[in-house]
């Protein structure tokens, strides 16, 4: 009798250009591989894009194409767009020939383009995924061939030309996130249990508005004994933040509940911990603070790829979840009335904890996965 050959699983996942879609797609890689540890993953992204450093590392096999975005105005640049563009088709094709996986998943950026393209015109199953509320333009063309859609926001789903094919699944979230709890967070982070922790940051370089406005709130709230603070400048900003407390006669080392860091690396205690978010809106930010149910004020980024982090906070705000500022808004009266505002009304910041947990989407990897399992069935 004839031993039955089991065909390994082949899969492509493509994304890249910035962090935004190249995380999703090394965590559904990783959740592949977890539940298919006998597949093969290749990750195919831009050459020169910060995939290509960022994938080898993680220790994923990784195939650089051509491509560039097309700017945003009539250039002579965009001819050359256009030229690296169908190269990077043209390679994308190729790949996909003598690779030969069962599926092909995208997470948006330019590279993603040709690769889905190619996968969907070749009658490879294929997946995106879009992270934020607004599609952004590679994903809203893709839409049209690919055989799912996976989004983040139910917002999104209008933008898609053909609803059958998508479905709500949240953006993953790494598995610290969700297994960091409360206790252990204030314990780690030396924080008394019974202390309201507010959490701010901007990203790993900061955001200046926020630094600015958060002068005047440290400045307020700094020896509050109803609360602690946490901000974190950006590694950009840590010594202006530094020098603008010294100027309004901030003695950090005497306020006993403010504590001012340059980068965290352990996010996932302060998330857990924190009562109150401060932040812009990165379709990752979002994704975790509705996954562990934490009300937050965003201030969007304002020069985001089509203005895609207003879009993400609004749709927090809809719901309640959260309460949105536009950047060239805010300020440090503004973000002090409406922490003054919640911290007297703890019905509403409960009530905006309760919108954010029922946002979040803490299966959002296991749904994904469910979705290319059924492609390849």
């Amino acid at each position: 009798m004839t031993a039955r050959v089991v065909k390994t699983l082949r899969i492509v996942v493509a994304g890249g250009g910035t962090g935004g879609h190249i995380y999703p797609a090394l965590a559904i890689a990783r959740g592949l591989k977890e539940r298919h540890p006998e597949a093969e993953i290749l990750y195919v992204g831009n050459n020169q894009g910060m995939e290509a450093d960022i994938v080898p590392k993680e220790g994923l096999p990784f195939k650089g194409l051509a491509g560039a975005g097309l700017e945003r105005k009539l250039s002579m640049r965009n001819f050359l767009v256009l030229w690296r563009t169908g190269l990077g088709f043209w390679q994308a094709a190729r790949t996909l020939r003598n690779w030969k996986p069962d599926v092909v998943i995208g997470t948006g950026g330019y590279v993603c383009g040709p690769v889905v393209l190619a996968a969907a015109l070749s009658r490879i199953p294929t997946l995106i995924h879009e992270q934020n509320a607004l599609p952004g333009v590679t994903n809203r063309i893709l839409a049209r061939f690919v055989d799912r859609v996976a989004v983040t926001f139910k917002e999104s789903v209008k933008y898609f030309p053909r609803s059958h094919k998508v479905i709500l699944t949240g953006l993953p979230v790494r598995p610290e996130i969700l297994r960091a709890t409360r206790p252990e967070g204030l314990k780690k982070l030396g924080i008394g249990a019974d202390r309201f922790l507010l959490f701010s940051f901007g990203g790993s370089r900061g955001a200046r508005t926020l630094n600015k406005a958060m002068v005047d709130v440290i400045k307020q709230f700094g020896g509050d004994p109803r609360l602690s603070i946490l901000h974190v400048t950006g590694s950009a900003g840590y010594e202006e933040f530094l020098e603008d407390c010294a100027a309004k006669g901030i003695d950090l080392a005497k306020t006993g509940n403010v504590t001012i860091i340059s980068y965290l690396y352990s996010m996932q205690d302060a998330l857990a911990a924190a009562g109150l978010v401060i932040s812009r809106a990165g379709a990752a930010t979002c994704a975790e603070i509705t996954a562990l149910g934490i009300p937050s004020i965003l201030v969007p980024y304002p020069f985001a790829a089509e203005n895609h982090q207003e879009h993400n906070a609004l749709a927090l705000e809809k719901e309640g979840a959260a309460l949105m500022f536009l950047d060239r808004k805010v300020s440090g009266d503004l973000l002090c009335t409406r922490i003054a505002g919640l911290l007297e009304d703890r019905g509403k910041l409960a009530a905006m904890a309760e919108a954010s947990r029922k946002m979040g989407k803490t299966r959002a990897l296991e749904d994904i996965i469910d979705c290319v399992d059924e492609l390849v069935r």
